[in-house]
């Protein structure tokens, strides 16, 4: 064996096991964070309606928060990228995205409330493009499905979590518990940041967990990835946001007040489950498993604004298969489809056009809610169905595909 050979099994062997441990540290930080942010969305849109808050307006904070904490991810992705400053725009990011929430228990006003979501959301926005080309170079290792479905499985387990505390607080408490339930995810806050800092100490340089370097051209950005972000638009332009659909729950009587942050906690269950199946999956077959998962995800609009109580978990199950599948193979795959020194402004337009369209999706869902339901169930589905032929297109044309 070359001396050249040597040193590549010995970086391999110990990049193994050292981006094992770094994914595993990321989705603590995950846990702890969904824990706190994911508890708080569980009760954002009855939140908002008790202050006095009507439907379009929390469907427009909803989408205007995921467009601030998607479309900003443009710019951080590509700071990101001109600084090399992962860390640092890591944790800023974390920290206005944490504290946020325990803020909101001294909302008075729909309109505070308002503010404090969506700077919650402007906080995911900084950190994610960072963040997740760190977590890119450590899954390389793994297997890239696999790597973010791992991330993704601990990051909805808190997100499964927070929601059931914020479930306990509205139990014993009744409407008086929203505060409460704010005050008590300021403790998970201050765990995902004590964690994140161990975590730059430990790994100050994560882009050297990447042993393998992708040879792809590096003049621009793949035809396949523009056709993706196309597939990616549709979906989220027909994801309806869950505050709007609690707000539907709180609104029709479905389920009581209580047992929102359950379902909510059912879909997040759901995700963390999907994502590991899906993320394995990925790793095998390649993109052609998004045509499988959106055909499923595609269905919980009818279940959730039509059915009753066990049609609407249901429709929450199908809605956590979507979001584990666009929380795992759908950032996986980006990472196959650029160069390592692209990746933090490939994810932030990745992000961005999601966001962006979930965005312009929740908008007009929430007027579609307040004419007829039916014509919201309608785009909902037309719009994630027809992302399906364009993810074929890009696994058969360009032979994204295992």
């Amino acid at each position: 064996m070359s001396l050249e050979n040597q040193t590549e099994s010995t970086v391999a062997d110990i990049t193994q096991p050292s981006a094992m441990k770094f994914v595993i540290l990321l989705g603590v930080v995950s846990l702890l964070s969904d824990m706190t942010y994911e508890g708080a969305r569980s009760i954002n849109g009855p939140f908002l309606a008790l202050l006095g808050a009507g439907a379009t307006m929390v469907a427009t904070v909803a989408g205007l928060g995921e467009l601030i904490g998607y479309g900003l991810r443009l710019l951080s992705g590509y700071l990101t990228d001109q600084t090399k400053r992962y860390w640092t725009i890591t944790l800023v990011g974390y920290a206005l995205n944490l504290f946020a929430v325990p803020l909101l228990a001294l909302a008075g006003r729909w309109e505070i409330a308002a503010a404090l979501m969506l700077a919650e959301r402007l906080g995911k926005a900084i950190r994610n493009p960072a963040r997740d080309a760190m977590l890119s170079h450590a899954a390389s290792t793994l297997g890239r499905g696999w790597g973010f479905a791992l991330h993704e499985a601990m990051d909805q387990l808190g997100a499964l979590v927070g929601p059931l505390i914020v479930t306990l607080v509205l139990y014993f408490k009744g409407k008086s518990g929203y505060a409460t339930g704010y005050v008590l995810l300021l403790i998970p806050a201050v765990l995902a940041m004590s964690v994140l800092l161990a975590g730059r100490f430990l790994y100050p340089h994560p882009h050297r967990l990447e042993v393998k370097v992708l040879k792809i051209e590096t003049g621009g950005l793949s035809p396949p990835f523009w056709l993706y972000i196309a597939a990616v638009a549709l979906i989220g332009a027909g994801y309806a946001d869950f505050p709007l659909v609690a707000y539907h729950f709180h609104k029709t009587a479905v389920m009581p007040d209580t047992w929102i942050p359950l379902a909510y906690a059912v879909a997040m269950g759901t995700d963390a489950v999907a994502a590991l199946i899906l993320g394995y999956a990925f790793d095998r077959r390649g993109i052609i498993v998004m045509v499988g998962a959106t055909v499923l995800s595609a269905g919980f609009a009818p279940l959730v604004f039509w059915g009753g109580f066990y049609g609407a978990i249901a429709g929450m199950v199908l809605w956590g298969v979507g979001m584990g599948a666009q929380e795992s193979v759908m950032r996986a795959a980006i990472a196959d489809m650029v160069p390592p020194q692209r990746r933090g402004s490939a994810y932030g337009i990745f992000q961005t056009g999601y966001g962006l369209f979930w965005f312009l999706g929740s908008l007009l869902m929430g007027v579609l809610y307040e004419q007829a339901l039916m014509y919201l169930i309608i785009f909902s589905v037309a719009s994630q169905l027809l992302a399906i032929p364009i993810f074929i297109l890009v696994a058969k044309k360009f032979c994204v595909i295992r």
